[in-house]
């Protein structure tokens, strides 16, 4: 009788859900016995019990409803496959009920399964902490995240969460953790993901039925670390995953590493139980780096490949990438490459050069050199006279007026654009702003010549 019941269920289930659902949820299913209005069921693991509570369960009592009446019940019995060293497998009931939890031992799964995902989630060797170098921007993630690699899942610091920009080194810190534990334990199995990777995998696990092999497979990781979180953005199937899989990991004392371009609280598109979930243990943010770290990385690199820049090039760099450490990273590789393939020395002119081609600027055709040129061609006087020292009236006007048109038309900083004019410091830029701000108000003439420039430093946009 229970064979025919269930039968009836399915059908009444099929008609409601999408076909994947049913044939990854529903299938592996198995009716055991129908006593008076009590069916039970048989399901492959905890996970299938959990995730059947929380999203299919209405659609479960209204079929057993419409086949035993308003007053059916339904009961699990969970069954792990526990796989034996010739390959033969024994069932092993672990709870019986309509409610409570549910306790597991080992997880039947694929090997294949397991050795595909093994090859995709190695961490990178380089990734350190000792090529890792510690600034104001990055010294309570770098503190938080050593602490994690000496005793993970021990501190207060799980999960932990490390969050910032594009390129400020957030995926070399959660590798270095990696590395780290790795080093000194080499019997922990450590996991680092993209999440994108996380989800292609869950999805792969759909369309091959090896959804419990993927499930399983994390699961008993030692740490696991998801880079780029902010990329389960409106996956719902894959949140839900994660989401018994970082509860499973968490209460077994396992530790959590995870990155994203925002912090917690920004997430948008994410189950608000999961974004509850990563703020349980540390977030730490890293920000842009400073100058004096941006040299400091600059110095290392060249120091790690034996290459001879002047340190005037270097405080160039220094000051004109000050986006990310990404791209700072990458000018200095294009700049070693071009002076090796074309044979000529690394000089200002040269970084100037290469600086053309790869920092990105607003209206990118006007740069700060151009709009030097531009403003002391326009005013008559020197463009080195827009670097010197001198106070003189006419001059002060068109180094201000530069450093103005400098603001609106690329995206250095202050600092870095007062570098450009002499080394002087982002509060004589900021007063340059000021004063034309209010000239431009004031004296009409002046208005007009503003507008003049602006004309032609449009033409060289348009």
């Amino acid at each position: 009788m229970h064979d025919l019941v269930w039968k009836n269920c399915l059908n009444y289930i099929s008609e409601r859900i999408p076909t994947q659902s049913f044939k990854t949820w529903f299938e592996p299913i198995k009716p055991l016995k129908t006593e008076s209005n009590v069916l039970t069921i048989q399901v492959p693991s905890q996970f299938f019990y959990e995730w059947i509570e929380e999203n299919y369960v209405h659609v479960i009592k209204q079929a057993m409803a419409t086949e035993l009446g308003p007053d059916a019940r339904l009961e699990y019995s969970v069954v792990v496959k526990e796989a034996e060293e010739e390959g033969a497998g024994t069932s092993v009931p672990q709870f019986s009920g309509n409610n409570g939890s549910v306790e597991t031992t080992k997880k039947s799964f694929d090997p294949a399964f397991v050795d595909e995902l093994k090859a995709d989630c190695n961490l990178n060797p380089t990734y350190l902490f000792d090529n890792y170098i510690e600034g104001d921007c990055n010294r309570l993630a770098r503190s938080a995240g050593f602490a994690v690699a000496q005793k993970p899942g021990v501190t207060s610091f799980n999960p932990l969460m490390i969050y910032g920009g594009v390129g400020l080194g957030k995926t070399h810190l959660v590798q270095a953790i990696g590395n780290e534990i790795k080093s000194k334990d080499p019997s922990k199995k450590i996991i680092y993901v993209a999440s994108e990777k996380f989800t292609n995998q869950f999805i792969d696990s759909l369309k091959n039925n090896s959804v419990q092999s993927f499930i399983s497979y994390y699961r008993e990781v030692d740490i696991l670390i998801l880079d780029d979180v902010q990329f389960l953005k409106d996956k719902e199937k894959t949140q839900e995953i994660f989401f018994h899989i970082f509860n499973h990991l968490h209460q077994a004392g396992k530790q959590i590493v995870m990155t994203s371009d925002r912090a917690p609280r920004d997430l948008k598109g994410l189950q608000e139980r999961l974004v509850s979930r990563f703020k349980w243990g540390l977030t730490a943010d890293l920000q842009q780096p400073s100058f004096e770290m941006r040299m400091a990385i600059i110095q290392k690199k060249v120091q790690e490949d034996d290459i001879q820049i002047p340190d005037q090039v270097l405080e160039y760099i220094a000051y004109t990438v000050d986006t990310n450490i990404r791209e700072l990273e990458g000018v200095i590789v294009s700049l070693i490459a071009h002076a090796s393939l074309t044979k000529v020395d690394v000089d200002l002119e040269l970084a100037k050069k290469v600086l053309k081609n790869i920092v990105r600027e607003i209206d990118s055709e006007v740069g700060i050199d151009y709009i030097q040129k531009t403003v002391s061609d326009y005013f008559h006087v020197e463009q080195d006279d827009l670097k010197a020292k001198t106070r003189k009236k006419e001059i002060v006007i068109a180094r201000q007026v530069a450093m103005y048109f400098s603001k609106d038309y690329t995206n250095h900083s202050l600092k870095s654009i007062g570098y450009h004019f002499g080394g002087r410091d982002h509060s004589t830029v900021i007063h340059a702003l000021q004063s034309v701000d209010n000239m431009i108000d004031t004296d009409a003439k002046f208005r007009y010549s503003v507008d003049e420039l602006k004309k032609k430093l449009k033409m060289r946009t348009a």
